[in-house]
Protein backbone atom coordinates (compact mmCIF):
# COMPACT_ATOMS: atom_id res chain seq x y z
CA UNK A 1 0.00 0.00 0.00
CA UNK A 2 1.86 2.77 -1.38
CA UNK A 3 1.82 6.22 1.17
CA UNK A 4 1.58 9.48 -1.38
CA UNK A 5 4.98 11.54 -0.59
CA UNK A 6 3.47 14.61 -1.75
CA UNK A 7 -0.32 14.42 -0.49
CA UNK A 8 -3.03 17.08 -1.66
CA UNK A 9 -4.87 19.20 1.09
CA UNK A 10 -7.77 21.17 0.49
CA UNK A 11 -6.84 24.14 2.43
CA UNK A 12 -7.51 27.20 0.43
CA UNK A 13 -6.61 29.89 2.63
CA UNK A 14 -4.26 31.92 0.80
CA UNK A 15 -3.07 33.27 4.00
CA UNK A 16 -2.14 30.28 5.23
CA UNK A 17 -0.68 28.61 2.07
CA UNK A 18 1.40 31.45 0.92
CA UNK A 19 5.02 30.46 1.93
CA UNK A 20 7.70 33.16 2.15
CA UNK A 21 11.35 32.06 0.79
CA UNK A 22 12.86 29.79 3.48
CA UNK A 23 16.65 30.37 4.01
CA UNK A 24 19.01 27.97 3.59
CA UNK A 25 19.78 25.65 6.04
CA UNK A 26 21.95 22.97 4.76
CA UNK A 27 24.71 23.28 7.26
CA UNK A 28 23.00 23.12 10.81
CA UNK A 29 23.03 20.24 12.68
CA UNK A 30 20.52 17.75 13.48
CA UNK A 31 17.20 18.84 15.33
CA UNK A 32 18.65 22.46 15.29
CA UNK A 33 17.29 25.55 14.65
CA UNK A 34 18.49 28.69 13.25
CA UNK A 35 19.57 31.41 15.03
CA UNK A 36 22.80 33.13 14.88
CA UNK A 37 23.45 31.54 18.47
CA UNK A 38 24.31 28.25 19.59
CA UNK A 39 21.39 27.61 21.59
CA UNK A 40 19.78 24.13 19.78
CA UNK A 41 16.12 24.11 19.51
CA UNK A 42 15.23 26.49 22.15
CA UNK A 43 16.44 29.50 20.22
CA UNK A 44 13.43 31.59 19.34
CA UNK A 45 13.99 33.47 15.24
CA UNK A 46 15.05 37.11 15.17
CA UNK A 47 12.51 39.49 16.06
CA UNK A 48 13.54 41.42 12.63
CA UNK A 49 11.91 38.24 11.26
CA UNK A 50 8.51 39.64 12.58
CA UNK A 51 8.52 43.14 12.57
CA UNK A 52 7.23 45.59 9.04
CA UNK A 53 4.93 42.47 8.20
CA UNK A 54 1.03 42.44 7.96
CA UNK A 55 -0.12 40.70 10.75
CA UNK A 56 -2.87 37.58 10.05
CA UNK A 57 -4.23 36.20 13.55
CA UNK A 58 -5.19 33.07 13.77
CA UNK A 59 -8.09 31.63 15.39
CA UNK A 60 -5.50 29.69 18.28
CA UNK A 61 -2.22 30.33 19.85
CA UNK A 62 0.28 27.26 19.37
CA UNK A 63 2.83 26.03 20.79
CA UNK A 64 5.63 23.80 19.42
CA UNK A 65 7.50 21.64 21.63
CA UNK A 66 10.62 19.36 21.60
CA UNK A 67 11.53 16.32 22.82
CA UNK A 68 15.62 16.65 22.25
CA UNK A 69 16.86 12.52 22.20
CA UNK A 70 20.17 13.75 23.70
CA UNK A 71 18.23 14.54 26.83
CA UNK A 72 15.88 11.71 27.22
CA UNK A 73 17.51 8.44 29.50
CA UNK A 74 16.23 5.48 30.64
CA UNK A 75 16.23 6.47 34.11
CA UNK A 76 13.81 9.78 33.43
CA UNK A 77 10.37 10.18 33.93
CA UNK A 78 8.35 10.25 30.22
CA UNK A 79 7.89 13.39 28.98
CA UNK A 80 10.66 15.12 31.33
CA UNK A 81 12.68 16.04 28.14
CA UNK A 82 9.79 17.97 26.49
CA UNK A 83 10.33 21.63 26.51
CA UNK A 84 8.57 24.29 24.70
CA UNK A 85 10.13 26.48 21.80
CA UNK A 86 8.29 29.42 20.71
CA UNK A 87 4.37 30.19 20.56
CA UNK A 88 2.96 31.73 17.36
CA UNK A 89 -0.29 33.58 16.86
CA UNK A 90 -0.11 34.81 13.49
CA UNK A 91 0.25 33.30 10.04
CA UNK A 92 3.66 35.50 9.53
CA UNK A 93 4.90 33.91 13.13
CA UNK A 94 4.34 30.50 11.86
CA UNK A 95 6.23 30.43 8.35
CA UNK A 96 9.00 32.99 10.14
CA UNK A 97 8.88 29.62 12.78
CA UNK A 98 8.40 26.73 10.38
CA UNK A 99 11.17 27.87 7.92
CA UNK A 100 13.60 28.09 10.98
CA UNK A 101 13.29 24.62 11.92
CA UNK A 102 14.84 21.52 10.96
CA UNK A 103 12.02 19.25 9.66
CA UNK A 104 11.53 15.73 10.42
CA UNK A 105 13.58 14.35 7.83
CA UNK A 106 16.72 16.14 9.55
CA UNK A 107 15.83 15.63 13.27
CA UNK A 108 17.65 12.97 14.87
CA UNK A 109 16.38 9.85 15.69
CA UNK A 110 14.60 9.44 19.15
CA UNK A 111 13.17 13.15 18.46
CA UNK A 112 9.97 14.05 18.89
CA UNK A 113 8.21 17.48 17.59
CA UNK A 114 5.19 18.91 18.93
CA UNK A 115 2.97 21.58 17.93
CA UNK A 116 0.26 22.27 20.56
CA UNK A 117 -3.05 24.19 21.48
CA UNK A 118 -1.54 27.28 23.55
CA UNK A 119 -1.59 26.35 27.27
CA UNK A 120 -1.98 22.57 26.66
CA UNK A 121 0.60 20.07 27.04
CA UNK A 122 1.81 17.19 24.93
CA UNK A 123 1.76 15.07 27.84
CA UNK A 124 -0.88 12.42 28.80
CA UNK A 125 -1.50 14.14 32.40
CA UNK A 126 -2.21 17.34 30.78
CA UNK A 127 -5.58 17.62 31.79
CA UNK A 128 -7.50 18.39 28.75
CA UNK A 129 -5.43 15.65 26.67
CA UNK A 130 -6.41 13.14 29.77
CA UNK A 131 -9.48 12.34 28.18
CA UNK A 132 -8.29 11.54 24.84
CA UNK A 133 -6.40 9.65 22.32
CA UNK A 134 -4.37 10.17 18.96
CA UNK A 135 -4.85 9.26 15.41
CA UNK A 136 -1.58 7.71 13.89
CA UNK A 137 0.01 7.57 10.64
CA UNK A 138 3.10 5.95 9.53
CA UNK A 139 5.50 6.76 6.70
CA UNK A 140 8.77 5.64 5.50
CA UNK A 141 11.73 6.99 7.35
CA UNK A 142 12.39 10.63 5.92
CA UNK A 143 9.47 10.67 4.01
CA UNK A 144 6.89 12.65 6.54
CA UNK A 145 8.12 16.20 6.00
CA UNK A 146 5.34 17.55 3.61
CA UNK A 147 2.28 15.23 5.30
CA UNK A 148 3.66 17.42 8.42
CA UNK A 149 3.66 20.80 6.99
CA UNK A 150 -0.05 19.90 5.36
CA UNK A 151 -1.17 18.43 9.09
CA UNK A 152 0.18 21.81 10.75
CA UNK A 153 -1.61 23.93 8.20
CA UNK A 154 -5.16 21.73 8.46
CA UNK A 155 -4.47 22.51 12.19
CA UNK A 156 -3.77 26.41 12.44
CA UNK A 157 -6.14 26.47 9.56
CA UNK A 158 -9.22 25.53 11.38
CA UNK A 159 -9.92 22.84 8.25
CA UNK A 160 -11.72 20.54 10.76
CA UNK A 161 -14.88 19.97 11.18
CA UNK A 162 -14.38 19.27 15.07
CA UNK A 163 -11.25 21.38 15.59
CA UNK A 164 -12.28 22.25 18.81
CA UNK A 165 -11.57 18.56 19.63
CA UNK A 166 -8.19 18.71 18.71
CA UNK A 167 -5.21 19.21 21.26
CA UNK A 168 -1.56 19.61 18.67
CA UNK A 169 0.14 17.12 16.81
CA UNK A 170 3.10 15.36 17.15
CA UNK A 171 5.78 13.74 15.09
CA UNK A 172 8.29 11.00 16.25
CA UNK A 173 11.38 10.12 13.95
CA UNK A 174 12.55 7.08 14.81
CA UNK A 175 15.22 4.70 12.88
CA UNK A 176 13.04 2.35 10.76
CA UNK A 177 10.26 5.03 10.55
CA UNK A 178 8.39 8.56 10.96
CA UNK A 179 5.00 8.61 12.64
CA UNK A 180 2.56 11.51 13.06
CA UNK A 181 0.18 11.38 15.66
CA UNK A 182 -3.11 14.25 15.93
CA UNK A 183 -4.34 14.26 19.83
CA UNK A 184 -8.13 15.12 20.35
CA UNK A 185 -9.59 15.81 23.93
CA UNK A 186 -12.49 13.17 24.07
CA UNK A 187 -11.82 10.19 22.90
CA UNK A 188 -15.25 8.66 24.07
CA UNK A 189 -17.17 11.27 21.02
CA UNK A 190 -16.73 8.56 18.13
CA UNK A 191 -18.69 11.05 16.10
CA UNK A 192 -15.74 13.32 16.12
CA UNK A 193 -12.87 11.22 16.40
CA UNK A 194 -13.80 9.39 13.26
CA UNK A 195 -14.44 12.75 11.60
CA UNK A 196 -11.20 14.27 12.32
CA UNK A 197 -9.44 10.74 11.26
CA UNK A 198 -11.68 11.03 7.50
CA UNK A 199 -10.62 14.22 7.02
CA UNK A 200 -7.04 14.32 8.05
CA UNK A 201 -6.44 11.13 5.38
CA UNK A 202 -8.50 13.08 2.96
CA UNK A 203 -6.08 16.21 3.40
CA UNK A 204 -3.36 14.37 3.29
CA UNK A 205 -4.19 11.57 0.40
CA UNK A 206 -3.28 8.77 2.71
CA UNK A 207 -4.72 5.65 1.78
CA UNK A 208 -3.75 3.46 4.28
CA UNK A 209 -5.99 2.81 7.24
CA UNK A 210 -5.20 4.67 10.04
CA UNK A 211 -6.01 3.62 13.68
CA UNK A 212 -7.31 5.65 16.81
CA UNK A 213 -5.59 4.85 20.57
CA UNK A 214 -7.43 5.70 23.81
CA UNK A 215 -4.48 7.50 25.53
CA UNK A 216 -5.61 5.28 29.07
CA UNK A 217 -5.05 2.27 27.15
CA UNK A 218 -2.17 3.39 26.13
CA UNK A 219 -1.35 4.29 29.74
CA UNK A 220 -2.09 0.90 31.10
CA UNK A 221 -1.12 -1.49 27.72
CA UNK A 222 1.93 0.32 26.58
CA UNK A 223 2.49 -1.19 23.02
CA UNK A 224 -0.08 -3.84 23.39
CA UNK A 225 -3.03 -1.24 23.20
CA UNK A 226 -5.21 -1.57 20.40
CA UNK A 227 -6.78 0.62 17.96
CA UNK A 228 -10.21 1.80 19.35
CA UNK A 229 -11.47 3.18 15.88
CA UNK A 230 -10.38 2.94 12.18
CA UNK A 231 -10.85 4.71 9.28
Amino acid sequence: MAVEDTPKSTITDDQITTNPKAPDNADLEEGEIIDDDDSSATSKPSSAALVNQPHHPLENSWTFWFDNPSNKSKQAAWGSAIRPIYTFSTVEEFWSLYNNVHHPSKLAIGADFHCFKQKIEPKWEDPICANGGKWTMAFPKGKSDTSWLYTLLAMIGEQFDHGDEICGAVVNVRRAQEKISIWTKNAANEAAQVSIGKQWKEFLDYNDSIGFIFHDDAKKLDRAAKNKYNV
